[in-house]
């Protein structure tokens, strides 16, 4: 029994992520709706009730907890835990029709709902389904955090399980597996959602994460920025997740080259930057085994985010052609995050020194209009930095000015002589300036507590 109910809560998560991504007369919709009625119909002809909860980050009936199903199902069980459900009860009786009912409700983003989950049932006539939160659970009376710090850390969790699950999609590839391309697309719609109003809390992470040893991190970070940015250019959720799922796979033919020769700090001979270059067609190459999956765009990417806006990079064409959209929103996204990370043989360069690197390149490497909207987005110095001003007070950037990108919004952290903490506008305050980057791993590393 207990295998089964396993099953059934399986079946009830990969639901729920199906309607995340398909409307529901979608037939991968109905599809999956069908899949967890029958694991509920099965259970629920021997049991009175079915009560899945949600313990801290576990999912747990009676005094089972599904460890390694929670490893998998954490984003949902973070969204769930969000939207207030910490249990959800299946009664005998149940409908596949208020199964339905209880998915879509669940995955109405909260603004369009004008009640509760629980009460949005009963207003719907579901009868046998009750959700809500475990009253009294031990959990409860330790969060001493405030609302804003648990959110951080779910930030945080989001972008480590999607780095986690994304490598292992990534492994798969690389050994000529069978990959699950929904999951692949569950994870890049996690870290979009997430990006709806926090993409800077991301990319600070992911600023963190850049130090780390972890195998994939760029190809992640790549996927975040390449989602925001799409997305503020005004692309659909559905093109954003397309290109989201091509950025996590435009690198993917480097990992068939040498560790030495990706990492050598000397200048590259002839015959190793040739196979430095092959990686775009090693790429198409082993992508191309999975269209039917991941759709072409990713074999596009692979192929194209080298080529450069006028053509003069790689490979070389027999004829020319312009480059797709998305190929020159990855090929942006995938130098400003190269450029910002530090590796064994380089730094990382200030926020200043990669756009004034970046806009040597503009209508070489880079489409001038495309690469003016990306740093009027980001800026010059992104949300999270910090910086030494003019007057010596140490300031952490806050908000961007897309009219002015050289003087954002900044919070300052340790005033210089005659100065008060407290946020200033440097657009305004023009007296005062960004003098310089302070790097968190050496001379701003005293600062980070404030950020």
């Amino acid at each position: 029994m207990l295998e089964k109910i396993e099953n059934c809560f399986r079946e009830l998560i990969f639901c729920l992520q199906t309607t995340r991504l398909y409307p529901n007369w979608h037939p991968e919709f109905k599809k999956s709706i069908d899949k967890a009625y029958l694991s509920l119909d099965v259970i629920l002809k021997d049991r009175e009730t079915l009560v899945i909860g949600l313990i801290g980050e576990e999912l747990a009936f009676e005094k089972e907890i599904f460890f390694e199903l929670s490893k998998t199902a954490r984003p949902a069980i973070v969204y769930l835990k969000d939207r207030g459900v910490e249990k959800i009860e299946f009664f005998r009786g149940l409908k596949k029709e208020e199964l339905s009912q209880l998915i879509t409700i669940l995955t109405t983003p909260k603004e369009e709902l004008q009640h509760e989950p629980e009460e949005e049932l009963f207003l719907r006539g579901v009868k046998h389904i009750a959700v809500g939160k475990i009253k009294g659970a031990a959990e409860t009376s330790l969060l001493a955090e405030s609302a804003e710090a648990l959110k951080t850390v779910s930030y945080l969790k989001t972008y480590d399980d999607s780095l986690g699950q994304i490598t292992d999609s990534l492994e798969k590839v690389l050994n000529d597996e069978a990959i699950d391309h929904l999951a692949v697309k569950f994870t890049v719609s996690n870290v979009l959602e997430g990006l709806v109003g926090r993409y800077q809390e991301f990319l600070n992470f992911a600023t963190v994460k850049r130090y780390d040893t972890r195998t994939f991190c760029h190809m992640i970070n790549v996927c975040i920025l390449s989602m925001f940015f799409s997305s503020r250019l005004g692309f659909t959720k559905e093109e954003v997740l397309d290109i989201g799922v091509a950025a996590l796979f435009h690198d993917i033919g480097k990992l068939y080259i040498s560790r030495e020769i990706l990492q050598k700090p000397e200048r590259l001979t002839d015959e190793e930057f040739t196979k430095i270059k092959s990686h775009v067609i090693t790429g198409c190459r082993i992508l191309l085994k999975y269209v039917p999956n991941l759709g072409i765009l990713p074999v596009v990417i692979s192929f194209e985010h080298h080529l450069k806006y006028n053509l003069s990079g790689y490979p070389k064409l027999a004829y020319p052609f312009k480059p797709h959209i998305a190929s020159q929103i990855v090929c942006i996204c995938d130098v400003y995050d190269a450029l910002s990370q530090r590796r064994n043989y380089k730094n990382d360069y200030p926020p200043k020194m990669i756009y004034e690197i970046m806009m040597k390149e503009k209508g070489t490497t880079f489409d001038p209009e495309l690469l003016a909207t990306f740093f009027k987005f980001i800026g010059v110095w992104p949300v999270g930095t910090l910086v030494s001003l003019s007057d010596s007070s140490v300031a952490v950037v806050r908000e961007i000015n897309e009219s002015d990108i050289f003087s954002p919004k900044v919070e300052i952290l340790a005033p210089g002589p005659g100065q008060k903490k407290g946020w200033l506008d440097l657009k305004i305050e023009q007296s005062k300036r960004i003098d310089r980057y302070l790097n968190p791993l050496t001379d701003g590393k005293p600062y980070l507590s404030f950020v």
